[in-house]
């Protein structure tokens, strides 16, 4: 396929029109030629159909007729019709005949005669059958379609045949002695065998040129097509696409897919056309034949359409499932919203696996296949569920986002880790990464053994400024100080309003809103609300007037998401068309504020850095408050991500970012703007190896590499390629070996009694199937077995305590007094459970009096902190109001948000550890339904709503008011009545929900399916006929 061809076309093969009178053929009955009726002119007998069927025409697609806007062969009116018109005169010729067919029987002999040209005519003149079948000839036509060259050798046939049988029966002439009754017959049978010669062709004709139009019965339709010259770009197409059969030929058009593909792009995205680097990418070689990939681009380049494209031809050509591998649970969800209408239209399906939703193994599927969206962590466990299950080759494509993230801690050795199992355990499976520019791009190619694709392309030029002080500098990496001179600022600032902006950050949002959008970075959460605050002082009361009815709207949605509360800060800014954007905000508020600002309502964001590396909003001009993050200057891939965000593509014609910078600064900066690109590097011995044990745990028990001197597959890892750089001080053996012996201690690996192999222990295999951290699984199985003494069931608060997150706790810092009121409100049994665990009434009492006293136990603070949070989420499932208890716990509702779901995601692992030990077996039920509740956090009856990706509470609230109680009214509603019916939903809105809600409908009936399939279907093991011999 070229590089620049975005679909397949296939050539239409029709006749030209030509003059009735100029050309002629021996297909056209005599009485519509030239030269009378009774005059039967000879054609050429080399005379071939192909010069009938002639040029090739403008293109179509492969469902439109391929005798194009053409209805005959015979160049005048349709030949069925011709056909029908002909043998209607024949009918009448045949009366006629039949008299003179007793007349001649009357004289007791019939007249056969040969022509001048050696061809026999019978006196009734089959001037179509015998014209037809003359002037055909004996050649072979080789350049015929097949069906075509299948007619005409049953024609040939027929000829043949009839000539014999009409020789044997009137080479000489005989006396006829039958009686009248007998000539009658004889007279009807011949009649009757004119007419069915007649007819056979005609209705040979009729059957060849319909099976042209369609696709033959018994000549496969793409030899047909090649035949045809149908478009020698589909034969590229075809062969790249190694497991596709012969008979789907029409998934070649857009880049090995089916024009519906296309026009799904442009109906639910609005893509016409894919950039040039984008179709390049598509065609490259290595994509073609399916191998590993990395490519690289700036952000807002394009990068996620390719990847789709990649997993779209996975599923529809290769009938492969695919695992899409996101860093956040809000990109995960978006992905899936975005990606429903899509599995509607094609027919597969699209599975979350983020926060605690996924299934382990996935449900396996006869008939669809499944496209996996995941957050790092469920990916790495969906992955060690597929080698488990002997499934891994089931998985034909992973793509990985942000592949640059396998520098980044703890995640970056959960990526390398899934990737690495991946290419061991499967050489099937193609790996896709998309990246930021890397300075060592040749390390992760070598890890992933992959070939690279680099581009700079943005769709919107982009241009850099730093400001210092009051003037302006483009950032010019040929200048010796990367900076030149660009502009003064011009803008007036009073000595209070100097005091109050020193930075001029009003001069320069000023200058783009509200007409184009703006985003301004700040290094603090606090920050962002004091910068927005501070903007709306000094702007004009014409910023109130812009979109004021749907600013109104947007406070009012703000207020039904708090149950009545709304921010103040953003009370105050939202009628500016400002907002701030950071984690203190709960989910349902943020995704509000990133719609108002994505269609206009809002003009300006002040966030910090995560909203650079999660939803893509892009705006006009970016402004970095400062060079820092926190008290941590900017790295290069930061920088280079929020500065990415500058233009918007189809809207903005170049896109500013201006960097913020004081005196002090300006060297560090110069290096910020200027430098390459950083290294990225594994991560596996990030935080005293945490990530080799995890891993060499997880190979054991999936018996991956179970020998203690088998080092296969850590020669597969990132590590490996890097260990020069990250193993200096011991050998990589050496560190395994460390990890094995520490592993051993844990009690998590045994080593078997031939001393040859290791084994996981029960305990070693709940941890990693419950992707629990080392750290933490000895304390949680202490935790559980003590709960299982005295488990409180009155009460969810011991649940609710034994899924708090370990790792929450370092983020707790407690008011005593606040907590030491809430402790008095548990109920007697509640407070003896809380002694139970190690936090008595009188530990928080102490507490709460400002006593130190004593230096108590590590064991017993972290208990206190971990008890605290868990009075956060009891109350918080009690009340279901996250507003409420925020302000009870004098917490922002951003954490408490953050601790519901990390409470939720963490519950879900802990269900999967007691999975696995059997002493823990009443933990299952309870914890199953506790996972629900933890992840909603609503009343029972919105919770079928509120799993459908894309709602939250107020609009759960909304579809349950209005009728839609159930996922089945949700999946089959009306996205236009939707629309009516609930307030300030967009139709596209609507549309993504109720696509979603019937891909999830879809789902679940596909599972219930799958079981009843299981059910019914005979075991293979099933035994035989019993023996004779019968036990005694």
């Amino acid at each position: 396929m070229n590089a620049g061809t975005q679909g397949i076309r296939i050539r239409r093969v029709s006749s030209r029109k030509r003059s009735r009178d100029s050309l002629q053929t021996h297909l056209t009955p005599a009485r519509k030629r030239g030269g009378g009726d009774t005059c039967l002119q000879q054609c050429p007998r080399n005379r071939r159909l192909s010069s009938i069927m002639a040029q090739i025409q403008p293109y179509c697609s492969d469902s439109e007729d391929l005798f194009g806007d053409y209805d005959s062969i015979l160049e005048d009116s349709s030949l069925l019709a011709k056909l029908d018109d002909a043998e209607e005169t024949e009918r009448q010729r045949d009366l006629q005949s039949a008299a003179h067919i007793v007349a001649v029987d009357q004289q007791d002999f019939i007249a056969l005669r040969p022509s001048k040209d050696g061809a026999w005519k019978r006196s009734g003149e089959d001037i179509l059958t015998d014209s037809i079948l003359d002037g055909l000839g004996d050649e072979p036509f080789e350049d015929l379609p097949g069906s075509q060259v299948q007619f005409q050798e049953q024609v040939d046939e027929n000829v043949k045949r009839r000539r014999l049988q009409e020789g044997e029966k009137t080479s000489t002439p005989f006396r006829n002695t039958d009686t009248e009754a007998g000539r009658d017959r004889n007279m009807e049978d011949k009649t009757k065998r004119r007419s069915k010669a007649r007819r056979s062709v005609t209705d040979q004709l009729k059957r060849t040129m319909l099976c042209n139009a369609a696709a033959p019965s018994n000549v496969s339709r793409t030899v047909v097509l090649k035949e045809a010259v149908v478009s020698e770009e589909i034969s590229v197409a075809m062969q790249a696409m190694e497991t596709v059969s012969a008979e789907t030929t029409d998934l070649g058009p857009f880049f090995g897919l089916p024009t519906k593909v296309k026009d799904l792009m442009h109906k639910l995205r609005g893509i016409k056309n894919l950039y040039d680097w984008q179709e390049t990418c598509l065609n490259l070689d290595c994509v073609q034949q399916r191998k590993n990939l990395i490519y690289s681009l700036p952000t807002s380049g394009g990068k996620t359409l390719v990847a789709e494209i990649l997993v779209l031809r996975e599923l529809l050509c290769r009938k492969k499932d695919c695992l899409f591998i996101l860093p956040y649970i809000s990109l995960v969800q978006e992905k899936v919203r975005g990606l429903a209408s899509f599995g509607l239209e094609l027919d597969f399906m699209v599975e979350e696996y983020a926060g605690s939703k996924g299934k382990f193994p996935p449900v396996k599927r006869r008939e669809k296949r499944s496209l996996y969206v995941a957050t790092i962590e469920k990916a790495h466990s969906l992955v060690n569920s597929l080698i488990e299950t002997n499934r891994l080759d089931n998985l034909g494509l992973v793509v990985v986002d942000e592949l640059h993230m396998l520098g980044d801690g703890s995640r970056g050795a959960i990526i390398e880790m899934t990737l690495a199992k991946v290419l061991y355990m499967s050489k099937k499976t193609q790996i896709i990464g998309m990246s930021a520019t890397l300075g060592n791009i040749r390390d992760l190619q070598t890890f992933l053994k992959a070939e690279n694709y680099t581009n700079d392309f943005r769709p919107v030029q982009l241009k850099e400024y730093v400001k210092l002080n009051d003037t302006i500098y483009e950032v010019d990496p040929k200048e010796e100080d990367c900076f030149r001179f660009s502009r003064l600022l011009n803008f007036k600032y009073s000595s209070a309003m100097q005091k109050i902006d020193p930075d001029h950050i009003i001069a320069l949002v000023t200058e783009v809103i509200p007409t184009h959008s703006c985003l301004v970075f700040c290094p603090t959460k606090k920050n962002c609300e004091n910068v927005a605050g501070m903007i709306c002082k000094y702007l004009k009361e014409e910023f109130l007037q812009h979109r004021q009815a749907e600013k109104a709207v947007l406070l009012r949605e703000l207020r039904d998401s708090g149950n009545g509360s709304v921010c103040p800060v953003l009370r105050r800014t939202v009628p500016y068309g400002l907002a701030y954007h950071h984690s203190g905000l709960t989910s349902e508020e943020r995704k509000l504020v990133e719609e108002a600002y994505s269609s206009g309502v809002l003009c300006l964001l002040t966030c910090t850095s995560t909203l650079a590396a999660g939803i893509n909003l892009p705006a006009r001009r970016v402004i970095l408050r400062s060079p820092y993050v926190a008290t941590d200057f900017l790295k290069r891939s930061q920088y280079k991500q929020m500065v990415g965000r500058a233009g918007r593509a189809g809207i903005d014609t170049v896109g500013e970012s201006i960097l913020i910078l004081q005196s002090k600064d300006r060297n560090m900066a110069q290096t910020l703007v200027c430098s390459p690109m950083e290294n990225c590097y594994s991560n596996l011995m990030h935080d005293d190896g945490k990530g080799i044990t995890s891993l060499i745990l997880s190979l054991i028990g999936l018996n991956v590499n179970p020998s203690l001197l088998s080092s296969d597959f850590l020669r597969g890892t990132l590590l490996f390629v890097q260990q020069q750089q990250l193993c200096a001080e011991q050998s990589l053996w050496e560190v395994v070996q460390q990890k094995v012996d520490l592993l051993k201690d844990k009690d998590l690996i045994t080593v078997t009694p031939d001393a040859q192999t290791l084994q996981v222990t029960k305990l070693g295999r709940a941890t990693y199937k419950g992707s629990v951290d080392l750290t933490h699984s000895d304390v949680l199985y202490r935790d559980l077995s003590r709960g299982l003494e005295g488990l409180l069931l009155n009460s969810c608060l011991h649940l609710v305590y034994l899924v708090t997150p370990y790792d929450m706790i370092s983020q707790c810092k407690p008011d005593w007094r606040i907590y030491f009121r809430q402790f008095t409100l548990l109920s007697a049994a509640e407070q003896k459970m809380s002694a139970a665990v190690g936090v008595p009434e009188s530990f928080v009492a102490r507490k709460a009096a400002g006593q130190t006293g004593e230096k108590r136990k590590k064991t017993q603070r972290q208990n206190g902190m971990r008890m605290y949070l868990a009075l956060v989420l009891f109350s918080l499932l009690k009340e279901t109001n996250l507003w409420s208890v925020a302000d009870r716990f004098q917490l922002s509702r951003g954490f408490v948000q953050t601790l519901l779901s990390s409470s939720s995601a963490f519950c879900s692992c802990v269900l999967h550890f007691t999975e696995e030990l059997e002493e823990f077996w009443p933990f299952k039920a309870l914890l199953t339904e506790l996972t629900r509740r933890l992840s909603y956090c609503v009343k029972a009856e919105l919770i079928p709503l509120m799993e459908v990706v894309g709602v939250m509470e107020s609009r759960a609230k909304q579809l349950y008011n209005s009728g839609y109680k159930t996922l089945t009214h949700l999946a089959n509603a009306d996205p236009a009545v939707l629309s009516r019916t609930i307030e300030n939903l967009y139709r596209k809105q609507a549309s993504q929900i109720v696509a979603s809600a019937k891909m999830l409908l879809n789902e679940k009936a596909a599972a219930l399916q799958e079981e009843v399939d299981e059910l019914l279907t005979v075991p293979s093991d099933l035994p035989t006929t019993p023996n004779t011999q019968q036990l005694t």
